[in-house]
């Protein structure tokens, strides 16, 4: 992947975002997932080997259908090529569209009410919202924002740069899938298994990279780069993620902030650690805090991309 594509790509995300009415490949995903999952349900190998299979088809067909496209354009024009490169990596990218999501939920808290900020906050949470207070929906909007940083940045800029675009597009239907299929639930502990697996193994270098970015941006913004990094090695394993800890316990010591805890999920009321338990509970500024820490890490993480790719040469 050239500094070109990477440089545009990031900016196109940070001016378009993610507009409801654009066409957009994840929803595609979106709609694949849930047109093959039935048939793959019935194939004679076992709940567990029918979904492992789902999920590395779907891998492969993301892979081969990005490669063949990104190729013929190219056939046809080069400038062609480039553009589609730049496109479909712009669409593997939620810098902008996170920032919204999660700065909906602030100026509900703000301006709205709880009830208004709930609502916000279910669209882009797992967790039962109805009953949390107001430093539940901080604690919440925050843990998604550092989440989802790695999901919808540093991994799948990663994967870009290290062996292309199609492999960024990859990245992304193995998140797809383990946000729709990968729940310890009765329907998908067995089907999803597979999906959850592979996500874990794509976020695992990633994660673990995403702990010096943010500890950097954390020292630009905030002047506690040595918290964020203190706080990520300490409480990494306080999440019942193998990956998710590392970026939400950076985000805790930046913004010296407790995040984790028990939560309701599907009805159940699930036991977690706290992440930075010392540290005070969540405000509704957490969350515009969160933000702009967010937006920091991901201009390094691609600054730091596009210096690794002028230096192999393109």
């Amino acid at each position: 992947m050239s500094f070109v594509i990477l440089i545009s790509a990031f900016l196109l995300d940070l001016l378009v975002g993610d507009p409801e009415k654009l066409p957009h490949p994840v929803r595609l995903m979106g709609k694949g997932i849930l047109f093959f999952e039935p048939g793959f349900r019935k194939l004679p190998c076992g709940t567990q080997v029918n979904g492992l299979v789902f999920a590395l088809f779907l891998i492969g067909l993301s892979l081969i259908s990005s490669l063949f496209l990104i190729q013929a354009m190219h056939a046809l024009h080069p400038a062609l090529g480039t553009i589609s490169e730049i496109v479909l990596l712009y669409f593997c990218v939620s810098v902008k569209s996170l920032k919204q999501a999660a700065m909906g939920v602030y100026h509900a808290l703000a301006e709205e009410g709880i009830d208004a900020a709930r609502q916000k906050l279910k669209w882009i949470v797992g967790r039962e919202v109805d009953t949390l207070s107001e430093t539940g929906v901080s604690r919440a909007a925050v843990e998604t924002v550092a989440e989802n940083l790695v999901d919808g940045v540093i991994s799948p800029l990663f994967y870009g740069a290290l062996f292309g675009v199609p492999f960024a597009v990859c990245f992304k239907m193995i998140n797809t899938l383990d946000s729709m299929v990968g729940y310890k639930n009765d329907t998908y502990i067995d089907f999803g298994k597979g999906a959850a697996r592979i996500d874990d193994a794509a976020n695992f270098i990633p994660a673990r990279l995403s702990l010096f970015v943010i500890s950097l941006a954390a020292q630009l913004l905030f002047k506690n780069g040595q918290s964020a990094f203190a706080s990520g090695l300490k409480d990494r394993n306080n999440h019942k993620s193998p990956n998710s800890g590392y970026p939400e316990a950076a985000f805790s010591g930046a913004l010296q902030v407790r995040l984790g805890g028990p939560n309701r999920y599907h009805g159940k009321i699930v036991e977690k650690p706290y992440i930075g338990e010392h540290f005070r509970d969540g405000v509704p500024d957490h969350i515009k805090a969160a933000c702009r820490l967010m937006m920091v890490s991901a201009s390094l993480w691609v600054f730091l991309l596009s210096i690794i790719t002028l230096l192999r040469g393109g």
